[in-house]
């Protein structure tokens, strides 16, 4: 079958973003200039349609590009299509193609940031200057963002953006972007494609179990190291209760009804196993989560150290944050400290919506057996800060891959891919969505 010109300049936009270094350390003496020059190449080739854009770099080397279209309807809300630029650090040890030589090998895109998220990244830009090149008109404005800082929590990014130009953003009442709307096995010929309606909140917390230093000659009860272990495994043994959220309980009941299964809570982990990689992440969604990270104490094994140190991963599940940190104050114990590090609140949108409506209907232009499926990402995306401004976040990057394909195992992994088939399906699916939407 014949490309279409929107579908090769996806192709080629991939690539290129691809092929820019635009790794994210998090830390400011670390991470270059490579946002600025993706940015810089995005706002090039909108501006080269006609599509007037504004640059933002709040500091060197993080640089952001909006742009907007205006739409038929004055009274719809503006649609924010948002993707960031950056992308995570890679070991290219690890790796079996360039990391940043967007090469393809039998009909797969290697690169970091082929799913996460340069591909979507590609594709917006695509279907934007499709819209412009044609003269179509989309329902509602459409407000592109290709942002900076994303794997770093958005502070000079998306979190920039909120809070010193709204402007840019005014009138937006929905937002698009990851991670969900890969297609995942449902059932004989059928597939589900995932649409993140809610994110569970991220955030952290350190325990410091203090004490006497003193001789390891000469073991003390009040062991600071031997009181922060036993913290650590309670914690990290502990299992939260399975709690059906809306977006989980759809789910269920899709895919229970599709397969002739009834999930029980009791029995939930092992059902979920059964349905293969999609299983994994709804499970990692189904409860609140807990994971200790880094411990830190003494530096000589003779001497028992006055204090020891351990960071926790935190993963609240929609209005349930204050729950979380109570059961972990319990289960450090009353001689164990806990204190509370910065966090991004959970979120959680309405399902059932005519955005949804737009989704699904796209979807099943382009693919006759798949359906879409409401769930809740257990990880975060910027939708986290546009919800400040009360937007409501959707996270749907369309991709029609293989069914052995697990495109949530691709983020951050080695050897990062993406079928190339896919991009040209995100790429009509996407068009469709913003033109209706």
């Amino acid at each position: 079958m014949t490309r279409t010109v929107m579908e090769d300049e996806t192709l080629e936009f991939v690539r290129a973003l691809i092929r820019i270094d635009s790794v994210n350390t998090g830390n400011p003496e670390t991470v270059g200039d490579g946002e600025t020059r993706a940015a810089r190449l995005v706002q090039e080739r909108l501006e080269d349609a006609g599509i007037p854009t504004t640059f933002l770099e709040p500091v060197p080397g993080r640089g952001s590009v909006i742009a907007r279209l205006p739409g038929t309807d004055p009274t719809a809300g503006a649609l924010i299509v948002h993707a960031h630029l950056d992308v995570v650090p890679v070991d290219s040890g690890d790796w079996t193609h360039p990391p940043f030589g967007a090469e393809i090998d039998d009909g797969l895109l290697y690169g970091r940031g082929a799913v996460d998220m340069k591909d979507f990244a590609g594709v917006i830009l695509a279907v934007a200057r499709e819209f412009a090149r044609s003269g179509t008109r989309p329902r509602r404005d459409l407000i592109f963002a290709f942002l900076a800082d994303e794997e770093a929590g958005g502070r000079w990014g998306a979190s920039w953006i909120v809070d010193n130009r709204p402007d840019l953003l005014a009138g937006a009442t929905e937002a698009l972007s990851e991670v969900g709307g890969f297609s995942v096995p449902l059932a004989e010929g059928r597939r589900a494609y995932l649409l993140a309606t809610a994110e569970k909140g991220v955030g952290g917390a350190v325990l410091t179990a203090r004490g006497a230093a003193g001789h390891a000659s000469r073991p003390r009860p009040d062991d600071p190291v031997v009181r922060l272990a036993s913290a650590v495994a309670r914690i990290g043994e502990h299992r939260f209760p399975v709690v059906r959220t809306p977006a989980l309980e759809r789910f269920l009941e899709v895919f229970g009804t599709e397969r002739g299964v009834a999930f029980a809570d009791e029995d939930l982990d092992a059902q979920l196993d059964g349905l293969g990689f999609v299983g994994r992440v709804i499970a990692a969604s189904a409860r609140q989560t807990v994971a200790p990270t880094v411990l830190r104490a003494g530096d000589k094994s003779n001497i028992i150290p006055a204090s020891a140190r351990a960071s926790l991963d935190l993963r609240a599940l929609p209005d349930r944050e204050h729950e979380l940190r109570e059961e972990v104050a319990r289960l450090a114990g009353d001689d164990v400290e806990v204190s509370w590090t910065a966090s991004l609140s959970p979120i959680a949108s309405p399902l059932d919506t005519p955005f949804q409506s737009v989704i699904s209907a796209a979807v099943t232009a382009e693919d006759p057996d798949g359906v879409v499926v409401p769930y809740l990402l257990p990880a975060s995306t910027d939708n986290k800060h546009f919800a400040r401004l009360g937007v409501s976040g959707y996270g749907f990057v369309p991709l029609r891959v293989p069914e052995d394909f697990d495109v949530y195992g691709q983020f951050h992994a080695a050897d990062e891919c993406v079928p190339v088939e896919s991009l040209f399906f995100s790429a009509r699916t996407t068009a469709r969505i913003l033109r209706d939407a």
